[in-house]
């Protein structure tokens, strides 16, 4: 299989048309049509489908597309190894970040690694594992900090990078500021974000573990502008980690709902790829988000 053939099927997926897809690669309708078709003839089946609009991908195509990506995502990677390794700072990093590690941990890794490799384009995806799950699994990004499930099947591998605590918060003057506990909670609505693919898994069991009953999820957040936004301009509460009070983005608008319980949180930690080394820049920039925990513990003590 031609690495131009792969590069030509996944310009005509990107584009959802032959001549769009030839001129982004710089070549004609007829060569691209021909590659399609010597590709789908080695594949045996029917990549894409044909309609007066356009193409659309098959679902074999569908299939293809998500080997095709990857192995466009490892070629490009061995390449910017190579280049790294000989001393070139250029390069892309696309890394997936979770609340405690954009707030606490990447202000003070992101400096030094710019300098370290200033010619590195850096992608940062805000998100919780169960959104990047299968771009992990499939290469799409590097890595991804934050928290994550215990079981991570054996192709990916997790290293705690700090242990957690969450807090309760509401909007500023919240009718429920003075509950002193889980239990003057119970009939408020509350706003998740889960590291399972089940977002009641987040508050659920604590109550329960305290013989109440589960509280009333009414939304799922998956970024941090949400959760700003939620907080300051609604009455739902929100169990964040500790390290959300201390951001100027939320300082003077939100208060601390100080309960009695316990309430435990899971640690953050690096997960990769198993099987497969970073880039010199990822392997970096990590290194540099493990000196910035040291950093935060040294300011904690």
């Amino acid at each position: 299989m031609k690495l131009n053939a792969i590069r030509d099927f996944l310009a005509v997926a990107e584009r959802g048309s032959l001549r769009a897809a030839a001129r982004q690669v710089g070549g004609s309708q007829p060569a691209m049509s021909r590659s399609i078709q010597e590709l789908e003839r080695e594949l045996g089946v029917a990549l894409f489908q044909r309609t007066p609009g356009g193409v659309r991908l098959t679902p074999m195509g569908n299939v293809f597309l998500r080997r095709a990506s990857t192995v466009c995502d490892e070629l490009r990677r061995a390449q910017e190894e190579m280049d790294q390794l000989r001393g070139e700072t250029h390069g892309h990093l696309r890394v997936a970040l979770s609340s405690v590690p954009h707030i606490a941990l990447l202000p003070n890794a992101l400096r030094p690694f710019r300098a370290r490799y200033p010619d590195v384009v850096i992608d940062i995806i805000d998100a919780v594992y169960p959104n990047i799950e299968l771009d992990l699994k499939e290469s799409r990004i590097d890595c991804y900090i934050g928290p994550a499930p215990d079981d991570l099947g054996g192709d990916l591998l997790k290293e705690k990078m700090l242990d957690n605590v969450r807090i309760i918060v509401g909007r500023k003057g919240h009718p429920l500021a003075q509950a002193t506990s889980l239990r003057d909670l119970v009939h408020a609505e509350w706003v998740s974000t889960s590291i399972t693919h089940v977002a009641e898994d987040e508050l659920g069991p604590l109550f329960a573990s305290h013989g109440l009953p589960s509280p009333k999820l009414v939304m799922q957040a998956h970024s941090a502008l949400t959760f700003l936004v939620t907080m300051v301009y609604s009455d739902l509460l929100m169990m964040v980690p500790v390290q959300w009070i201390k951001s100027p983005l939320l300082r003077g608008h939100v208060e601390i709902i100080q309960v009695r319980e316990p309430l435990p949180a899971p640690p953050i930690s690096l997960v990769r790829r198993s099987g497969l080394q970073l880039t010199p820049a990822a392997e970096y920039f990590v290194d540099m988000m493990r000196r910035a925990v040291l950093h935060m513990d040294a300011i904690d003590r």
